[in-house]
């Protein structure tokens, strides 16, 4: 699937879960528990902590995973694993910021714009600076990420 139609679908869910009805609003305690969540879990990837990470996923395993011209993943356990040795290399840096969010009853929503940088790649340093849509959704009265969805929206090169 190319990157435009992967970010097509994204806002088309973000539009869906915007329009969606609510009985009782979410409450600004329920949208800093959702924004303490998430920040804990894009630290634990800026800091490389595998096992923060691990714990701001689904205790039920799942988590989608799409970034550009890779294979989509569904498990939190591929997700892991993919993280366990992406922080293996410890050269690479990871800046974040939340954009903006949307809570709805158990499910929410945020852009994050964030600037992955390599020292060296190629020779050369390397930047990706990507727009990242993640959803959260709360289970057992915890908020747990469960979907990551990445496109890059400049590269120092292809």
């Amino acid at each position: 699937m190319n990157q435009s139609l992967v970010f097509k679908s994204f806002i088309v869910v973000a539009i869906l879960l915007g329009a969606k009805s609510c009985t009782c609003p979410s409450s600004e305690k329920e949208e800093k528990e959702f924004l303490k969540t998430l920040q804990i879990h894009l630290d634990a990837v800026s800091n490389k902590e595998y096992n923060t990470l691990e714990k701001t996923l689904s205790p039920s395993g799942k988590m989608e995973l799409i970034l550009p011209q890779s294979k989509i993943t569904y498990t939190s356990k591929e997700f892991l694993d993919m993280h366990k040795e992406w922080f293996q290399d410890t050269t690479w840096t990871f800046e974040t910021k939340i954009l903006n969010s949307k809570v709805d009853g158990n499910l929410g929503i945020a852009t994050v714009e964030i600037l992955y940088k390599e020292p060296d790649r190629n020779g050369k340093p390397y930047f990706n600076r990507m727009a990242v849509g993640y959803v959260l959704e709360k289970e057992d009265g915890k908020w747990y990420v469960i979907k990551d969805q990445a496109c890059s929206l400049e590269k120092s090169t292809d």
